[in-house]
């Protein structure tokens, strides 16, 4: 699969002045609900509606969706407001039933974009068909799987595809439900600059509080559009309610969201400048996380050292750690005197924190 103009053109064929927006409820609940978020979100900035109708949960014992019924709900949604309709499969069957209800955009959770197997089976159901197919993320940042997930739907020969990123596992603490690892979006857009990308706030965040922050980050990387999780009564929804918005809200966040417009070549001089700032931005943040990540293993050295009565400084494992990493950094087009200065820094903070430990 190589990147093609034609990608984007079912987003282009919208002719929309602001990025796409799918927002609903994370479940479609009952049906009254489906139908009053939805007239909230008419006339909004929100192209296209979405519900879960099937919910893929962790762990059993949890609500789950409320199965096919709710294509019924979202067929009314579209015949009241006009709006598209989107919801998530996870197999053969789902996508049977979306297609019979003629529901206009499925997803691929990522749940399911890790198994090739399943993305397989639903590429198979899906083969030919005129509707957009979006794929999430894998659970794990695994580029090549969630690559591989969109080369198995263009192999089935569907040509509205887009991704969606939601962010990733991870196994420490960090104030996202989901780590964003912006920079696989980032190598995504690289690789495939005409594949519509659209962003997954709720499920980056799972809190309210920092959509915002999260979204613009997104539009700052030329994301496309978001999708986001929009509830009536966010606090008593039935899933996910930490991260459900009320439409009131999403239609401010939308008007308060900067949204770059390029009309000339200054314009599109500083657009694009934002953007590559924005990258940096986001590289410059995984370079501090990496070396605090780094210190804390040196901590660790420090006090393996005190136990044992070792001295801090190892001459032969910092030349070699030196040669190698001169040698790697010539591969990716870095100077030794780059690479000397660099490393020879974050050697000394190493030191310091294995002091500290020894001194105290």
């Amino acid at each position: 699969m190589e990147n093609n103009p034609k990608m984007r053109q079912w987003l282009d064929n919208f002719e929309l002045d602001h990025p796409l927006v799918i927002a609903g409820p994370c479940s479609a609940e009952t049906e009254e609900q489906v139908l009053k978020i939805a007239h909230q979100l008419k006339d909004t900035d929100v192209t296209a509606f979405r519900a879960g109708i099937w919910k893929p949960r962790t762990r059993p014992g949890n609500f789950e969706g409320v199965g096919a019924i709710g294509l019924k709900w979202l067929q009314r949604v579209k015949e009241e407001t006009g709006m598209l309709t989107a919801t998530e499969v996870a197999n053969r069957a789902h996508v049977q039933l979306a297609l019979e209800h003629d529901i206009d955009i499925l997803w691929i959770g990522a749940r399911s974009t890790v198994s090739p197997f399943i993305v397989q089976e639903i590429a198979d159901a899906l083969e030919g068909t005129d509707k957009i197919v979006l794929v999430k993320n894998p659970v794990n940042p695994d580029l090549a799987l969630w690559l591989g997930g969109i080369e198995r739907l263009y192999t089935a020969n569907i040509k509205k595809l887009g991704v969606i990123h939601r962010g990733f596992s991870t196994y420490e603490k960090t104030k996202y439900r989901n780590n964003p690892e912006w920079q696989l979006a980032i190598e995504l857009q690289n690789r495939f600059p005409d594949l519509p990308l659209i962003c997954d706030p709720s499920h980056i965040c799972g809190r309210r509080d920092t959509l915002q922050d999260v979204s613009q980050t997104a539009l700052d990387l030329n994301f496309d559009g978001l999708m986001i999780e929009t509830h009536r009564d966010p606090d008593n929804a039935w899933s996910d309610a930490a991260q459900q918005i009320t439409p009131d809200t999403l239609v401010q966040m939308m008007k308060d969201l900067q949204i770059r417009k390029t009309t000339d070549n200054t314009a599109d001089y500083t657009s694009k400048l934002e953007t590559l700032r924005a990258q940096i931005d986001v590289i410059d943040h995984s370079i501090l996380e990496a070396l605090g990540k780094r210190m804390k293993v040196s901590v660790g050295i420090g006090q393996l050292k005190k136990d044992h009565n070792v001295a801090v400084l190892q001459s032969k494992r910092w030349n070699e750690i030196l040669g190698k990493m001169i040698l790697e950094g010539e591969g990716h087009g870095l100077s030794e005197e780059f690479i000397l200065r660099m490393f020879k820094a974050v050697h000394q903070e190493s030191i310091n924190h294995q002091k500290q430990v020894i001194n105290n």
